[in-house]
């Protein structure tokens, strides 16, 4: 069920639409109701990661079809791109955040607007995006479009989707979070909407994103065939 670009497009399409089918109101409720939340969730990441897994396998098996040349300039933005990426990721899954399901912005005497979430209420969906804009645009070939072109619309149209989800769940409960928060990075803190707040980061989470960044590419050539910087071999 491998090798071909169409396995490719059809695992990555299971993959984005399933994200968006099950986190639907209606099909999410429903199944809710009779599951019960704990249970859905566990089912729902069983068949992402599965999913996952063949999508991954159908894109190192998928033929390479070349229909551009990247220029050479072009060729270090993931290089750039991937720091911040990382540290948005990093800081997303480490941080209690107002849009994970699960938590909640009326839970009293929680603060979930501290730290990354000052920048962006939606830090790992911000860095899967940037990773994915990053990496679509220096791979010219199919496989490689049809990857990061899918991740890249799961994480942007995610994080609308979510804001809606929450909205309807908590409904003057989240207008707080949309207030001192912003989707796209800085812009609650542009617009002086809330204040920068680095003890709530915290220096370990920079330090990790170094460690895991350096430790990406070293493996970059081993895993993916291709160095992660431009001539290094």
């Amino acid at each position: 069920m491998v090798g071909s670009l169409d396995v490719l497009f059809a695992a990555t399409a299971l993959f984005v639409g399933g994200h968006f089918m099950l986190s639907s109101m209606p099909v999410r409720l429903a199944l809710i109701e009779k599951l019960g939340e704990t249970r859905f969730l566990a089912y729902y990441s069983i068949l992402m990661v599965a999913v996952f897994a063949w999508m991954v396998l159908a894109f190192i098996r998928a033929p390479i079809e070349q229909l551009w040349k990247t220029p050479d300039a072009l060729l270090w933005l993931p290089a750039f791109a991937m720091p911040l990426a990382l540290f948005l990721i990093v800081c997303g899954v480490t941080t209690p955040s107002p849009t994970i399901a699960g938590n909640k912005p009326d839970e009293p005497g929680r603060d979930l607007t501290r730290g990354i979430i000052r920048i962006t209420r939606h830090p790992f969906l911000n860095g899967m995006s940037l990773w994915a804009a990053a990496h679509l645009v220096v791979n010219g070939d199919t496989r490689a479009i049809i990857l990061f072109a899918g991740f890249l619309i799961l994480s942007v149209v995610g994080m609308f989707r979510i804001d809606r989800r929450r909205e309807f769940l908590f409904g003057a409960d989240w207008g707080p979070i949309m207030l001192t928060t912003s989707l796209v990075p800085f812009g609650a803190i542009l617009s002086k909407r809330t204040s920068f707040d680095w003890p709530g980061i915290g220096w370990w989470r920079l330090l990790l994103t170094v460690a895991i960044y350096l430790g990406l590419v070293w493996l970059h050539p081993f895993v993916l065939d291709v160095a992660a910087w431009p001539g290094l071999s």
